[in-house]
């Protein structure tokens, strides 16, 4: 460190190659967002494939895992759900070590509130099924959110009746993520090319043979699609329809102040959730906007609300200014359950319908998808999060648990 600031940081080793396309792969991954880029680390880590590519229409890390609000947690109801994202929260508190990159893992816990005597009674029975899937849930009084949180106003219009927390959920940066898995990728030999638009899926008698790109056509003997709210336009691509909907989710930021706000608090009746990042910013999100959309922005109407809500719970911060806003494209499902595995075209895979959730679930499914695709059929844990839940209608319905409405 020492050298490198003396060097004005002007010699400071790639952290990763930025390769060109060879004409053919292994295994062709579109989309180096974190599932991407952790689904071709855990192909060469874990079962020994190294003639991989990974191709990014943008730069690496452009797309929804760096447009997100950088919370990890667990506390799904099914159990399948609760299985999968426990074991991605396992792995994200391995992470930092496993991948030699401070991914700045945050235990603070995720506190959710609740605004009536029915609401508290629901959450109460939501925390006994998170229990019951052996993971931690723990009900709060008013007087210990008072506690925990001092900012915090119980008397909005909505008031706090109490709440439940699960403090083993938190916020990792997101970007640290990303870039510590295209270290680890690319160390094991895995091409990350960015700047390369995926055209076209070439399919012949109903199996996947390459991709059509801006820089060539690429044959692989196996693709996996990870392009979050483009996971419809790729299937198209290759000849069938996944039944996502994809729409803008808007996070704001406000201008830094001294740590005040050490936990994530979310509220799904006044509809807004907030943290503190390790810059000092609050890091602010609410519900998708009421419109399709494939832009990576959101409306002014819906800033305005989540805004004046997070000032119900803490009117202090109406002193912020808000620094800037984005979005991010959510790709969601009819039960807001991902869709991961193989798909009607032999040899092509797919990582998408996230919705709100992908994030939290980087780790767990990049090592689940990597399964998948050495071995050719569904890792255990993802084994009910097919395609084929649509026509056998076993759908694990986990609308309440994404936290925000869509």
């Amino acid at each position: 460190m020492l050298k490198h600031a003396l060097g004005r940081s002007q010699k400071w080793p790639p952290a990763w190659r930025d390769a060109m396309p060879a004409k053919h792969y292994d295994v062709v991954i579109v989309g180096a967002g974190g599932h991407g880029l952790a689904t071709a680390y855990y192909l060469a880590k874990n079962h020994g494939i190294k003639n991989i590519a990974v191709l990014e229409k943008g730069y690496l890390g452009g797309g929804n895992t760096g447009r997100n609000t950088q919370v990890i947690r667990s506390n799904y109801f099914w159990p399948q759900s609760s299985a999968f994202f426990d074991r991605s929260l396992q792995l994200y508190e391995g992470l930092s070590k496993e991948l030699n990159f401070n991914v700045m893992l945050s235990q603070r816990g995720i506190l959710t509130l609740a605004h009536s005597h029915h609401e508290l009674e629901g959450i109460r029975r939501w925390a006994n099924a998170i229990r019951l899937n052996n993971i931690d849930s723990e009900i709060m009084t008013p007087e210990q959110i008072r506690e925990l949180m001092p900012l915090i106003n119980l008397d909005c219009r909505f008031p706090i009746r109490g709440g439940f927390i699960q403090r083993r959920g938190g916020i990792a940066r997101h970007d640290a993520v990303a870039w510590a898995y295209a270290r680890a990728a690319s160390q094991h030999g895995v091409d990350i090319i960015q700047q390369c638009e995926v055209t076209g899926i070439d399919a012949r008698a109903g199996r996947a043979t390459g991709v059509q790109t801006s820089k060539g056509a690429i044959s692989a003997d196996k693709i996996s699609i990870a392009v979050a709210g483009h996971t419809g336009v790729l299937a198209k691509m290759a000849g069938f329809r996944v039944p996502v909907t994809s729409m803008a989710l808007q996070a704001m930021v406000s201008e830094p102040v001294k740590p005040c706000l050490d936990t994530v608090v979310l509220s799904p009746v006044i509809h807004a959730y907030v943290s503190q990042s390790d810059r000092g910013e609050l890091v602010i999100g609410g519900g998708a906007d009421i419109y399709n959309s494939y832009a990576q922005r959101g409306g002014i109407p819906l800033l305005e609300e989540t805004v004046a809500s997070v000032l119900e719970l803490f009117p202090a911060f109406s002193r912020l200014r808000l620094m800037r806003q984005w979005a991010g494209i959510v790709d969601v499902t009819p039960d807001t359950t991902p869709i991961m595995g193989k798909t009607p075209v032999e040899k092509l895979y797919i990582s998408g319908g996230w919705g709100t959730g992908g994030y939290k679930a980087i780790p767990a499914g990049g090592e689940t998808m990597a399964y998948t695709i050495a071995e050719d059929r569904p890792h255990p844990l993802i084994e009910g999060f097919g395609l084929d839940r649509f026509q056998s209608g076993a759908l694990i319905d986990e609308g309440a648990a994404s936290g925000v409405a869509h």
